[in-house]
C-alpha cells in the first residue's frame, strides 16, 4: 500500500511540476509539442528496448500473446462501446467521444503507471499490449474524424513507429539470449529512465492550457465515467473469467482506466471538429484518472 501511495504521489507531483512550468511561462505550446515528440520517438523506445534486452526472459510466448489478444479484443468492444453510448450527441462531438473510447492515453501515460505497479513485467506487457491501440488509432480512428481509412499507409507506420520497433527488436534479443554490449545498453538504459519524469511533466503542461473554470459539461462526464471506471469493470471481470496470469489481467485492466489520448485534441482541431471539447474531454478524463488510477491499482494489486 505504501509503495502504491508513494508512485501515485510523485506521478502527481512530476504533473504538479509541468503544470507550473507551463502557467508560469517557462514552455510554451512549441516547447510542449517538442518534449512529446522526444518522449514518443526516442525515450520510450528506449524504455521498451531496454526492459526487454536487459533481461533474461521472464514470461512465457503465451503471456504475451494473451496480452496481445486481450488487448485486441478490449479495441472491438471499445469501438461498438463507442457507437451506442452517444447516439444522440452532434456529430462533432461523436467523433471525439468515438476516437477516446478506442485511443486512451495507455502509450503516454500507461507505461510509466505499469512499469510501477508491476515492474519491467508490466512494462514488456503494456509494449505488447499497445500494438492493437496503434493500429485502431492509424486505421479506425482517422476514419471517424476524415472518413477515409488508408490501408496501406497504416501498416507502414505501424511497422515503422519507433515504439512498435524497439519492441520487436527487444523480444528478439531477449528470446534469442544476445548480450547488448554495455557500450550501447547503458545509455539506452539512461535515456530509458527519463520517461516517467517527462511524461508526466507534459502531461502536466497540457492541464496548465485549460481554463478550469469552464471544463465539464454533462456529456463529459457521462464519458468519463464510461473511460475511467465501467470500460476498466468489464475488462477486469472478462478477464476473471479467462485463463490469463494475474499480471495480464492487472495490466490489461489498468490500460483500460486510461483517460482520452492527447490525440483526440490534435485530430479534432486538424478536421475542425470541435476541438474545445475534445480538449476539455482530454483534460478532465486526465484529471479524473488519478484518483481512478489509485483505485484499479488497489483492485489489481489485492
Amino acid at each position: 500500500m505504501s509503495k502504491l501511495w508513494t508512485l501515485e504521489w510523485n506521478l502527481f507531483a512530476l504533473m504538479g511540476v509541468g503544470f507550473l512550468v507551463r502557467k508560469i511561462g517557462l514552455a510554451d505550446k512549441k516547447a510542449e509539442g517538442f518534449l512529446t515528440d522526444l518522449v514518443l520517438y526516442v525515450v520510450l523506445p528506449c524504455n521498451i528496448f531496454q526492459s526487454f534486452a536487459g533481461q533474461r526472459a521472464q514470461l512465457a510466448a503465451g503471456e504475451y500473446l494473451a496480452v496481445l489478444l486481450v488487448s485486441a479484443g478490449i479495441q472491438l468492444l471499445s469501438l461498438l462501446y463507442a457507437r451506442l453510448a452517444f447516439p444522440r450527441e452532434h456529430r462533432d462531438r461523436r467523433c471525439s467521444l468515438g476516437y477516446a473510447m478506442i485511443c486512451s492515453n495507455a502509450g503516454f501515460l500507461g507505461n510509466p503507471i505499469a512499469e510501477g505497479v508491476f515492474g519491467q513485467t508490466g512494462l514488456m506487457l503494456t509494449s505488447v499490449y499497445l500494438i492493437p491501440q496503434r493500429i485502431m488509432m492509424w486505421s479506425q480512428g482517422l476514419a471517424i474524424y476524415s472518413g477515409v481509412s488508408d490501408k496501406k499507409a497504416t501498416v507502414r507506420k505501424v511497422v515503422t513507429h519507433p515504439c512498435v520497433v524497439a519492441c520487436a527488436l527487444g523480444i528478439a534479443v531477449m528470446a534469442a539470449g544476445w548480450a547488448v554490449p554495455d557500450f550501447l545498453l547503458e545509455p539506452i538504459q539512461t535515456i530509458g529512465r527519463c520517461n516517467t519524469v517527462l511524461s508526466m511533466m507534459v502531461i502536466g503542461m497540457i492541464l496548465g492550457e485549460i481554463d478550469l473554470n469552464h471544463l465539464v459539461d454533462r456529456t463529459i462526464i457521462r464519458f468519463t465515467a464510461h473511460r475511467l471506471l465501467l470500460m476498466p469493470l468489464a475488462v477486469y471481470l472478462i478477464c476473471l473469467a479467462l485463463p490469463v496470469s494475474e499480471s495480464v489481467r492487472g495490466v490489461s485492466t489498468l490500460l483500460a482506466a486510461m483517460p482520452a489520448g492527447a490525440t483526440t485534441s490534435m485530430l479534432s482541431a486538424k478536421y475542425d471538429r470541435d476541438p474545445a471539447f475534445a480538449t476539455r474531454l482530454v483534460v478532465f478524463t486526465t484529471l479524473c484518472s488519478i484518483p481512478a488510477i489509485f483505485l484499479w491499482s488497489l483492485i489489481v494489486t489485492r
